[in-house]
């Protein structure tokens, strides 16, 4: 039994387009979960997702490049150990739990080694949960074609099932879970109301039976992330015509697109826009360019940056359908 004085940490995972970001957002505008730390890690070149929670009062702490399960599992420690160093000497305001959200390729199992193998970790900190999000619409298919969603939903304490509202939770993709994981509790994203119990709630049982003593992840061949560029306000038909051309001819390949977009009907309103597979969703327009955006931001037009996680898509073919936009990769690199 862990100790009552170590803080609760939930390792929040599922595959690219999942969701996860959307719920660990909801989550946090609870106040129950004012006093949490969040660690984000993304895949790729640049990241995107922590300016869309940094709105959350406390620290926001990204793990830029690469993924945490193994190319920056290293800084995962140190970075838990210095924030904890940090709240002990009072240099942040206190917090009493921690959610680490992990890139949507990553396997959870060297993540959760790490917290246990890690002595000051293991001394400070208990696993609450390994909290897996699966996709409503295309989940069975991406537990048949991913190896990396097949283990996260292996290793969940808790399936939330995502998209509900747009796709109803099939038979197939029920009896897939069965197969995978059928002692994991399973709620539904669309109909929770309490974002705390879900994150927190009962776990950290399962995963801790399954690990093995040194995990090593496990990855998919030919998936590929990087960015581009944009170059000034965007025509929003031109723009979903693109996107939408790309998502009918390669969505099957087409795993994860969120990116911060200027369009010329509201050139003073970035747009975050998102995609997932054939899915496009609407765009959310933001109050402001995060004062800290690499690509300007207030003091400049604040460029549109586009992040890709691609199955064999050449980068070429994706820079062609935003010709009309001038795209460039970011950083600025060979397409090849």
């Amino acid at each position: 039994m862990p100790q009552a004085a170590t803080l609760p940490t939930t390792v929040l995972t599922g595959f690219l387009g999942s969701g996860k970001t959307t719920l660990l957002r909801r989550a946090l505008r609870s106040p129950t979960l004012t006093d949490t730390a969040v660690i984000i890690n993304e895949i790729g070149e640049i990241a995107i997702d922590h300016y869309l929670v940094d709105f959350v009062e406390g620290s926001v702490i990204e793990l830029p490049g690469g993924c945490l399960c193994c190319a920056v599992r290293e800084d995962l420690a140190r970075t838990l150990r210095a924030l904890l160093d940090r709240r002990e000497a009072g240099e942040i305001r206190a917090f009493r739990r921690i959610v680490v959200e992990t890139t949507g390729l990553a396997d959870p199992a060297p993540i959760l080694y790490t917290l246990g193998a890690d002595p000051m970790l293991d001394y400070c900190l208990h696993l609450a949960s390994v909290v897996t999000l699966i996709d409503a619409v295309s989940g069975a298919e991406t537990l048949d074609r991913f190896a990396e969603a097949a283990r996260q939903a292996a290793l969940a304490d808790t399936l939330v099932i995502s998209k509900t509202d747009i796709a109803p939770f099939s038979r197939e993709l029920a009896a897939r879970l069965d197969r995978l994981n059928d002692r994991a509790r399973r709620v539904f994203a669309h109909n929770t109301d309490d974002p705390r119990a879900v994150l927190f709630g009962p776990g950290g049982r399962l995963s801790s039976q399954l690990l093995p003593s040194e995990p090593v992840a496990a990855h998919s061949h030919g998936i590929d992330a990087f960015a581009i560029t944009l170059s000034g306000a965007l025509n929003r038909l031109e723009f979903a015509r693109a996107l939408g051309d790309l998502a009918r001819e390669r969505g099957n390949d087409l795993l994860r697109v969120k990116g911060i977009v200027r369009f010329s009907d509201r050139p003073d309103r970035p747009a975050l826009v998102q995609a997932a597979q054939h899915a496009m969703f609407a765009p959310e327009w933001l109050e402001d360019w995060p004062a800290d955006w690499p690509l300007g931001g207030s003091d400049s037009e604040g460029r549109s940056r586009l992040v890709f996680v691609v199955h064999e898509i050449p980068r070429a073919e994706i820079l062609a359908h935003f010709a009309f936009a001038n795209p460039m990769l970011y950083p600025a690199q060979s397409a090849g």
